[in-house]
């Protein structure tokens, strides 16, 4: 193991994951949840994986080595101002999920009607839950356009001027916080959900290309929406409540 390396037996799968990519990679490769999980040590989250903690640790310690360049340009986000977290966010995970959503409904509705007869043991519940899941994620979105992310921008421009906290309707932002991380832990439930219900998204013999089609868009929904999650759960929300304490120090 690389010497320059180090990992400490307290740290949490989410501070591993905000230190590097590839980790994060590793992570999701072993089925760990760093995003919504984020909060729980390496050793328990080797036993849910059913690895030894010096393996967990090795690998992502072997990761981390190779990361040192290659993450260079997204460990910034630690340290770039949170209003420009929150463009990216905005940007790259609200504007995809508002394009993806609506494309997995459709072929979801195509594949029913074509393969239900067959495989409706895992369609139906698969188009239930996300239909829910959908739903959530775009109230979700909105939640966070309208209210959170504008309250963390008062807050970002007053501490960077100098000026008194604002005010928040909200008494304080770790309040919608708390709740955009409680729906956060719903989303991941979902994700789980839909990946056990398909078995990995395992094809069937009989898939024809929509079937592929839809089961691809729903991974890349899914990745897209753990990375979203881990920014705001391990990145940006820590940070806004950090910035809001230095308030009641003037």
């Amino acid at each position: 193991m690389d010497k320059a390396i180090q990992i400490e037996e307290k740290e949490t799968v989410g501070s591993i994951a905000v230190r590097s990519n590839r980790a994060r990679k590793a992570l999701e490769d072993l089925g760990i949840d760093y995003c919504c999980g984020g909060n729980i040590s390496l050793a328990e989250a080797a036993r849910k994986a059913g690895i030894k903690q010096y393996e967990l640790v090795d690998r992502l310690a072997v990761e981390l080595a190779k990361s040192e360049a290659a993450d260079a340009e997204e460990r910034e986000w630690t340290v770039a101002p949170p209003e420009d977290l929150i463009e990216y966010v905005l940007s790259a995970h609200h504007a995809y999920m508002k394009t993806v959503l609506p494309r997995i409904k459709s072929l979801l509705e195509r594949v029913l009607r074509a393969h239900g007869p067959a495989h409706g043991d895992v369609l139906t519940p698969l188009d239930r839950i996300f239909r829910r899941l959908s739903a959530e994620i775009t109230e979700h979105l909105y939640k966070e356009e309208e209210i959170l992310f504008p309250l963390m921008r008062r807050e970002a421009e007053a501490a960077h001027s100098g000026k008194a906290r604002p005010f928040c309707p909200c008494g304080t932002v770790a309040n919608p916080i708390r709740q955009m991380q409680f729906e956060h832990d719903n989303a991941g439930e979902a994700l789980r959900r839909m990946r056990d219900i398909t078995h990995g998204y395992a094809l069937p013999p009989d898939a024809c290309p929509s079937f592929k089609a839809l089961y691809d868009e729903l991974q890349a929904m899914e990745k897209d929406l753990h990375e979203h999650i881990h920014l705001e759960n391990n990145i940006l929300f820590p940070r806004a409540e950090r910035l809001e304490e230095t308030f009641s120090g003037r």
